[in-house]
Parts: C-alpha cells; sequence; structure tokens
C-alpha cells in the first residue's frame, strides 16, 4: 500500500516497520465530518503522541483502528495486509485499547474483568488463573499499587480502577499486546502513578512494541512519544519527531485561540473580599477554609481524601433535596460517567440542570430561557456540537466535561466544588476556563479546586496538601511550589 500524502507539506508516514496504517480516512456522524482524509501509521518501537482539541476526531481515529468503527472512505492495514478488519481482527492481532471513558464492569471484582477480558486465556478453575495474571499486571505497571484483585471494581477510587484497566491492557497473555492505545490514561493518576505508567511505556516500547497515547498534558507527550501527531478537525495536520516540537508549537499546530498563558495568582494578592465563604475541619489538625474571591487547591496524592472532604462539603451546603433558586454550592465532578452527566437527557438539559429553578415560570421550565441560557454557555465554553438537543453522550469526552462545568458556573452558587475537574480538557479549553474561575473569583465566589495536576495548584491562592487522608501542610502564596507539595505528599511535610 503507498503511502498516505503529507497534510500540509509536514506529513510523516515512515510504513517500512508499520504495525498498523490508516490511510485517508472519512467519517461523518450527519453533519458532523469527525474525520476527513485522515492518515497515520504506527511502527514498532514506537511511542506517538496523538494530540488536538476535544472534538478534534482522535477518538473516532482510535475507533477506526481498533476495529470498533468502518470509515465510510479510506484504508486500514495491519503488518502491510489490507484483509477485513474488525474487533475480533484487531484483538487477535495484538491491538489493546484503554479508553478515556473506564470500560470496566463496576459489579465484578477485578479479577473478573481479567477474564472478560482475555477470556481465551482461561478455562476450568480460572479464578485463580485470573487473579494471578491481574496480580502480576499491576506490580510490572504500578509496583506498590495495594490493588486486591478479588475488589469488587466499584468499590476502588477512580484512580485505581484506571491502573486496573491499563495494567488489564499489558498484560502478558498467550495473544501479547502489540499496539496498546491509551486514551487520557493518566487523567485521573497523581504525578507519581502517572511517572510509573510512562516508565512502563518506554520499557514497553523498547521492547520492540508500540504505544498511541493521546494525553492533554503536554509535558507528557513531549517526554514520552517518539513522535507527534495533531489532528484539527477531523485532519492530520502535523506528524513529525518530537524533539522537534516545543509546548507551544504543539498549541500553535492545534490552532489554539487561547494561546496566552493561564493567569497565575499573584502571592502578594489578598482576596477580593476576607468573607468567610466555608471552613470546615479536617483530619491532621487544619481548618479547610475559603474566603469569598479565593480559588482554593486540594493536592497531594491521589486517593488521600480529597475527593471525600468535597463530597463532605457539597452534603453540608446542599442538605435538602429540592431544588433552590439561590443554590449554596455547585459541584464539578471528575469521574463523570458516575457523578456527571446524565445519558438519557440532552446536552441542553444536561448543561441547566443546575438553574432549572431559576428558569421556571408558574411551576413550568421556560424553554426559551433555558435555550438562551444554554446557547450562551455553548459559546462561553465552546462547547462542539451542532445542536444542544442531542443526547450528552454525542459529546466528547473533553466536551461533556465542558457541560459540567457550564453547569456549575450558570448556578448562583457563591461555593464551587471541583473534583478533578480538568480530566480529558484540552489545554485550549483549560486555559479558557482557567480565565473563567478567576473571573468568577474575582466577581466574589470561592472555589475549592482537587486537582491531579500540580501545575493548576499554582492557579490558587492557597492549597491544602492531604497525605493518607489527612491534612499535613498548607501553602499560601509564594510557598505555593511544586518542590513543597510532593515534600508535604510522600514526607508529610512542606519542604
Amino acid at each position: 500500500m503507498p503511502p498516505g500524502p503529507p497534510v500540509g507539506g509536514i506529513g510523516v508516514m515512515n510504513k517500512s516497520n508499520s504495525l498498523l496504517a490508516v490511510t485517508n480516512a472519512s467519517q461523518k456522524f450527519g453533519e458532523v465530518r469527525a474525520l476527513d482524509a485522515a492518515s497515520l501509521s504506527v511502527g514498532q518501537g514506537e511511542c506517538i503522541g496523538l494530540v488536538g482539541h476535544n472534538g478534534a476526531g482522535k477518538s473516532t481515529l482510535v475507533n477506526v483502528m481498533n476495529g470498533a468503527l468502518v470509515p465510510q472512505s479510506g484504508q486500514i492495514a495491519a503488518a502491510g495486509s489490507t484483509a477485513r478488519w474488525d474487533v475480533a481482527a484487531a484483538r487477535a492481532f495484538g491491538l489493546r485499547c484503554v479508553f478515556q471513558e473506564l470500560s470496566l464492569c463496576p459489579n465484578l471484582t477485578v479479577a473478573e474483568n481479567a477474564r472478560l477480558l482475555h477470556r481465551a486465556d482461561f478455562s476450568w478453575g480460572w479464578r485463580t488463573a485470573a487473579r494471578r495474571l491481574s496480580l502480576a499486571a499491576l506490580d510490572e505497571v504500578f509496583p506498590g499499587h495495594g490493588i486486591d484483585p478479588s475488589r469488587q471494581v466499584a468499590s476502588l477510587p477512580i484512580a485505581q480502577r484506571q491502573m486496573v484497566e491499563i495494567a488489564l491492557a499489558f498484560a502478558r497473555t498467550a495473544t501479547p499486546p502489540r499496539l496498546v492505545i491509551l486514551d487520557e490514561p493518566t487523567s485521573s493518576l497523581d504525578s507519581g502513578i502517572a511517572g510509573q505508567l510512562l516508565a512502563h511505556v518506554r520499557r514497553f516500547v523498547d521492547a520492540g512494541g508500540a504505544v498511541l497515547l493521546i494525553s492533554h498534558i503536554l509535558p507528557e507527550i513531549l517526554e514520552s512519544a517518539t513522535r507527534i501527531v495533531v489532528m484539527k478537525d477531523g485532519r492530520v495536520v502535523a506528524d513529525r519527531p518530537a524533539a522537534k516540537f516545543t509546548q507551544d508549537s504543539v498549541v500553535a499546530a492545534m490552532g489554539s485561540a487561547a494561546t496566552a498563558a493561564a493567569r497565575q495568582r499573584n502571592p502578594t494578592a489578598a482576596p477580593a473580599d476576607a468573607t468567610p465563604a466555608l471552613s470546615i475541619a479536617a483530619k491532621g489538625g487544619f481548618a479547610i477554609h475559603a474566603s469569598k474571591g479565593e480559588v482554593v487547591g486540594l493536592s497531594g496524592l491521589a486517593g488521600h481524601g480529597q475527593t471525600e472532604l468535597l463530597r463532605q462539603l457539597h452534603g453540608q451546603l446542599s442538605p435538602s433535596w429540592r431544588a433552590s433558586p439561590n443554590p449554596g454550592v455547585a459541584f464539578v465532578a471528575g469521574d463523570r460517567q458516575f457523578d456527571g452527566v446524565f445519558p438519557l437527557w440532552s446536552i441542553r438539559r444536561n448543561l441547566t440542570l443546575s438553574a432549572l429553578s431559576a428558569l421556571t415560570r408558574r411551576g413550568l421550565i421556560d424553554t426559551d430561557a433555558e435555550e438562551r441560557a444554554a446557547e450562551d454557555w455553548r459559546t462561553r465554553i465552546g462547547i462542539r456540537s451542532p445542536d444542544l438537543g442531542l443526547p450528552i453522550l454525542s459529546l466528547s469526552g473533553g466536551n461533556q466535561q465542558k457541560v459540567l462545568f457550564a453547569r456549575a458556573l450558570l448556578a448562583a452558587a457563591p461555593v464551587v466544588l471541583m473534583d478533578d475537574p480538568m480530566r480529558g480538557v484540552d489545554i485550549g479549553t483549560k486555559r479558557e476556563v482557567y480565565a473563567m474561575i478567576h473571573a468568577e473569583a474575582e466577581a466574589g465566589r470561592a472555589f475549592l479546586w482537587y486537582s491531579t495536576e500540580i501545575e493548576e495548584m499554582s492557579l490558587c491562592d492557597r492549597v491544602y496538601v492531604f497525605r493518607e487522608g489527612e491534612v499535613v501542610a498548607e501553602l499560601v502564596g509564594a510557598a505555593i511550589t511544586e518542590e513543597a507539595i510532593l515534600a508535604a505528599s510522600f514526607v508529610g511535610v512542606a519542604a
């Protein structure tokens, strides 16, 4: 099969050692063109970083590669062969996928999920073998993980669920993995666990495997990828060795309109209003508090009590199940499938849910007002959809997260709780949302923000660091540094 044409004069399609090549794939969903003659080749011993804004076509291209979607035009070749390509063929070839929306069965144990994913490798007495396989895979990718394969998946925090799915994708079975596609694999992992994964990716690639890494965390891509491919509007617009990119050039290739750096906190600035907006006692002898106009961060290793504290606060500040035109708190979930979206509802209704009381006239929803509010936020936060009446699941994961952000900011709540809200959100949108957070804070709102990305803590006025369920450090102003957060996370005291 001849190599596909370069796009914009900068294409790179080296198929001499190609494991899987997609050439000129096109796909439309109604009026939305998800892929527009997109080409991508993955070679043995490569880690390809695939980047682009939410809705750029990355997930659709992945579904073409894994056989779940047959493109309306174009060609797929595995190791040079253009034989029929579907999910079964991809599986037999050794292609494994870890999706942004985790696909484990929550009502089954870790070992039972291993049995489902690798069912051809088990027969009678499979439970012991499945537990052994799960444990070996977790030990290899995430040493010291502490996950019991007999645990039900639903009982695990989201970071551990993500670790399980990643480990099972790399598991050594009768059909070993040759190409592993990782879609936002570190979105719920703290820096230490993410580092373990990226180290394993490098070992896997050095041993002759291939990885397609999709991430909006650009330092991870620049550090781990051998080649970077940039998508925009369904097309591949840049494809060249990672060493020839910088973070700014990646953003420029993506076509981000938000090229200015996010506004950093002013270490000497006081909050807009010293009036307390919330205060709660936390384990460890600290009282977590935020004033009006303050952005307060919760940091530390994932799963050390940050989400539990946010849930506790939400219960205290919104004790009634009845909707109110003046809610005390709004919540942005990071685990959107469990705590965020209503999958059977439209984009519009998911967005306006927090403000339905304010949009009601004489007991009925004012549909015109609802439409205006939804369209206003669609424009402000850049939700990529031709029709807000479409189901919420028609959106990419990042665009679903934008809807949850818009829902929280649409509510007239003085306090906004954010549980790792930037999962799967592209860098351009992140910068726009950072600006919105600061604008809303300057208008008097208080934000309590948990993030697994330490860099985001630099946007906060105050940071509380968690370790083993306790707050072990409070950092303010210029004391908020990566070194201080890491020291407190691992040792229990700030550097």
